[in-house]
């Protein structure tokens, strides 16, 4: 289990969602950074959200396509 964030350059705080490790989030986080990368935000997997107090305060979303839009939303 991991969790999938993204994150603002100028900005407090981030979303994140509860993943899997695997070639399901590997695709996820390319096509994310295709959109997004270029324009400020940046995607990082992390273990535990309490051992990466920089990316605090945390927003968890419940699925994955909702993360999707929301990151997405961000641009």
């Amino acid at each position: 289990m991991c969790y999938l964030i993204a994150k603002e350059f100028e900005k407090q705080g981030c979303i994140a969602v509860k993943t899997k490790h695997g070639k399901g989030l590997s695709a996820t986080v390319e096509e994310l950074n295709k959109k997004v990368a270029d324009k400020g935000v940046q995607l990082v997997t992390i273990s535990r959200p309490s051992a990466y107090g920089e990316y605090e305060p945390y927003e968890m979303i419940d699925t994955m396509d909702d993360f999707k839009k929301r990151v997405v939303a961000l641009v």
